[in-house]
């Protein structure tokens, strides 16, 4: 097991450490302060900015009101205009969210050897962390109230994703292709919540064939998607284990676990097969957390990885589903000659190709920077199959 890096801090006079817990990659501090219900927003503020992370040590509550407070303050800071150029404007954009997640990510909460947060009035999120990291090891925790006993320290906007993603686990959503049952997405697995893409596997016209492969399976629910529709058997691919847990618990909850087998895999497992299903990472970018990895791919290395792979793994006459938005063509990051080229060098041909516009609610969003890319976005379902010599 790899032990997450500590850090370091002095509280009442003694030099106090912990292991520090970032699920987005971000580096530990290297100062901390300790602030409890008298800091003031402002103060708190200003140390953020520097540098400088405030471990909590007061009421859980008052905790969430100065998150909120570093919020409105970071929100309302001086912004440049929007460069008229759509990839400088994304690239501007993604600068100033990780900006904000820095600057709000300053604010620590100080978890026990055993997941627990002992502050006045913290909600118990011992099972909902142990879901999202999984085994830890720590020391024992000392008494309630003793600072000795921290284990961990885990920014409070990464503690409250991690208590709304255990909600949505718990809660699924439903998803219209399945009939309106519902998928449970894990802490770190993109989940369906947007499902464009979701309703084209549930609509493009099946090819001959009893097997299909869905590469990048995730929350599994293109998988069981395509079990509901009558296929009879799918090997499902992930790397991430917690999308291989996630894909193996929601096939199970389907019932469909008796036709979905879940395997360890980059990209293809071993054979062939008439159907090869694929929702890779639309944007060529660098991902900032585990979750963002579903979105973002850096040089495209999984729809390359696809491409170039699937003419090998298709059986005569089959298909291969490429499931693809657009933006990433609206933002100037992929042009759609590139794409094409992609499929003329992996030995493809399109067959047809089923288009689905956005419904989520940031395609109507005129305040939003990137809103002229969004609107103008389309999802599509590519039908590719190996072409002739």
């Amino acid at each position: 097991m790899t032990h997450p890096p500590v850090v370091e801090w002095t509280e009442d006079g003694q030099v106090r450490t912990a292991r520090w817990r970032s699920e987005n990659g971000a580096r530990p501090p290297r100062r901390i302060a300790v602030a409890d219900d008298r800091t003031r927003a402002d103060e708190a503020y200003r140390l953020a900015c520097e540098g400088t992370a405030l471990l909590w040590r007061g009421d859980f509550h008052n905790a969430r009101q100065l998150l909120t407070a570093l919020a409105r303050r970071v929100d309302r800071r001086p912004r440049r205009t929007p460069p008229a150029d759509v990839t400088q404007a994304f690239h501007v954009h993604r600068a100033a969210q990780n900006q904000r997640a820095r600057i709000l990510g300053m604010l620590l909460i100080p978890l026990d050897a055993d997941l627990a947060v002992r502050l006045p009035r913290a909600p118990d999120v011992r099972e909902a962390c142990a879901r999202a990291y999984g085994p830890q090891d720590a020391p024992p925790a000392s008494a309630p109230g003793d600072t000795a006993s921290t284990a961990f320290l885990v920014s409070l906007r990464e503690l409250l994703g991690v208590i709304g993603a255990d909600e949505w686990r718990r809660t699924g959503v439903e998803i219209p292709a399945l009939g309106g049952d519902r998928i449970h997405p894990h802490y770190g697995v993109f989940s369906p919540a947007r499902g464009e893409y979701v309703d084209l596997v549930g609509e493009a016209p099946l090819p001959d064939g009893d097997l299909a492969f869905d590469i990048g399976t995730g929350t599994g629910v293109l998988a069981a998607v395509l079990a509901r529709r009558g296929v009879r058997r799918i090997v499902a691919t992930d790397q991430d284990p917690r999308a291989l847990a996630c894909a193996r618990e929601n096939t199970a909850r389907l019932g469909v676990a008796d036709r979905v087998e879940v395997v360890e895999a980059d990209l293809f497992p071993p054979g062939r097969a008439p159907l090869i299903v694929c929702n890779p990472p639309w944007v060529p970018a660098k991902p900032t957390s585990p979750v963002e990895r579903a979105v973002y791919d850096p040089g495209n290395r999984m729809l390359h990885g696809f491409l170039s792979g699937l003419a090998d793994h298709l059986t005569p006459g089959g298909e291969g589903w490429l499931i693809l938005s657009d933006l990433a063509e609206h933002l100037g990051l992929r042009s759609r000659a590139e794409l094409l080229d992609a499929f003329a060098k992996g030995g493809l041909t399109v067959l047809g190709r089923l288009d689905i516009a956005p419904r989520h609610p940031r395609a109507r969003d005129t305040s939003d920077p990137l809103h002229v890319a969004r609107a103008a976005e389309v999802t599509s379902l590519w039908r590719l199959g190996v072409a002739a010599g």
